[in-house]
């Protein structure tokens, strides 16, 4: 065997994990634990890089992101699967498999995949927002309402469904605006009027032009017209923006949400490309982390099922 071709065979894994955040991690665990061959390839861009810790997953509770995925890639070696920080930028079928070309050079091949690249927050273009976003500026109450619970909650309108958001906050403090920013009154309807008013909250028309900020806090929300008022905690709702990108190279089909295009999957995460999985905020806006743990996980432990059928398969047709 040539030294080419050692190297080819080299490059050649089980699965390629796409994705290094808690789902990708979590299914590398479960992979490098069934002894199969892995590679996970991260490009270092985690959803939840923002916050400065991460909130609801039992027994991590409060845990920074960044502690969390270190001790995560400390297991996953442990049980040595190979991790390279890189992206992948294209994928193709490749003889029963699939070829994976990443964006410094490398190609690799693998018998299955597993898609974990998540999404990305597209931010309102409001001064400051995005430079307190995770800290004073949120967008989930289930990840941050405990810790900002009575304060003063301002909600920016992005769409007619940022009512709902501004409901769901007041079981979190019975101190809400709702500012209207891009949205018109006349756009919501009257159950909508009747909701915001029985839960007590106010709604603020107008253009949402910046925060007020003192002393690294928020105090207010100022509108287009010069006015403020007092808020100490602002919701926002980012344009989620799936990166399906992969999944759309191999023709996966995708499903419209509210919340953008994902793919659809069965039971287990695999999509409608055989071989093709996906766990996290790949297949879903409101996967959580502990949701990305575990979607991870039954990814793979579907995956390695499917592999060892495969084998079995094989050597009785052959």
């Amino acid at each position: 065997m040539t030294e080419a071709q050692k190297k080819q065979r080299n490059e050649a894994y089980d699965v390629v994990v796409v994705g290094g955040g808690a789902a990708g991690l979590s299914a590398a665990l479960v992979l490098g634990r069934a002894r199969r061959r892995a590679l996970v390839v991260d490009a270092g861009e985690p959803r939840n890089a923002p916050a400065a810790h991460m909130q609801g997953y039992l027994s991590r509770d409060g845990m920074p992101p960044a502690e969390f995925l270190a001790a995560g890639r400390e297991e996953v070696a442990s049980c040595g699967v190979e991790q390279v920080r890189d992206r992948a930028v294209a994928v193709t079928r490749d003889d029963g498999g699939f070829a994976v070309e990443l964006a410094g050079g490398r190609r690799v091949r693998a018998r299955r995949l597993i898609v974990t690249t998540g999404l990305k927050d597209e931010l309102p273009e409001i001064p400051g927002v995005a430079e307190r976003f995770g800290r004073d500026v949120v967008h989930c109450p289930f990840c941050h309402g405990w810790e900002v619970r009575d304060e003063r909650f301002g909600v920016v309108a992005s769409t007619p469904l940022s009512v709902h958001q501004a409901l769901m906050v007041t079981g979190w403090s019975d101190d809400v605006t709702l500012f209207l920013h891009t949205v018109e009154e006349s756009e919501l309807s009257d159950q909508d009027l009747r909701r915001l008013a029985a839960a007590g909250v106010k709604v603020v028309p107008g253009e949402v032009a910046g925060l007020v900020v003192d002393d690294d806090r928020i105090t207010g929300v100022r509108l287009a017209d010069g006015s403020v008022h007092e808020r100490s905690v602002v919701f926002v709702a980012p344009r989620a923006v799936p990166r399906t990108g992969l999944l759309e190279q191999l023709g996966a089909e995708l499903t419209e949400t509210p919340f953008g295009s994902y793919p659809v999957v069965d039971a287990s995460g695999q999509t409608s490309v055989p071989g093709v999985y996906t766990a996290g905020n790949a297949m879903g806006f409101g996967e959580q982390v502990v949701h990305a743990v575990s979607g991870g996980y039954r990814a793979a432990s579907a995956v390695v099922g499917d592999l060892i059928m495969s084998d079995v398969d094989a050597t009785l047709e052959g």
